[in-house]
């Protein structure tokens, strides 16, 4: 299915786009570069922690952790805004497994094989 086509399939409902949740936060994190960010967040926790500021150093690191659950929550948004915004974001989520393109029915969940 082209870009445009599946542009306009998913605006009038007629296809879904299933993300791997796993895939695109591992994708989004990569790409917004979060462990660069984490790291010194970290650091400057311990560094408060370390000076006796104990409570604002567990603000800083209960602030970086909730930062990461966020990225992570919103990261199946994130493929979804920009597989519909740029054709070659499209073809390459597709390429690498990150979207599936499914009819409006489906559910995207394999059933249990009982």
């Amino acid at each position: 299915m082209t870009h445009d086509d599946f542009v306009a399939a998913f605006r009038a409902g007629r296809v879904r786009a299933i993300v791997d949740r796993r895939a695109a936060a591992r994708f989004v994190s990569a790409r917004l570069l979060l462990p660069v960010v984490l790291l010194p967040l970290l650091g400057v926790a311990v560094a408060l922690a370390l000076v006796g500021l104990y409570v604002w150093g567990l603000a800083v690191f209960v602030l970086a952790f909730a930062f990461r659950a966020l990225v992570r929550a919103s990261a199946q948004g994130f493929v979804v805004a920009r597989a519909l915004e740029q054709p070659r974001f499209y073809n390459e989520a597709l390429a690498a497994g990150l979207l599936r393109v499914a009819p409006a029915g489906e559910t995207g969940e394999t059933p249990n094989a009982s």
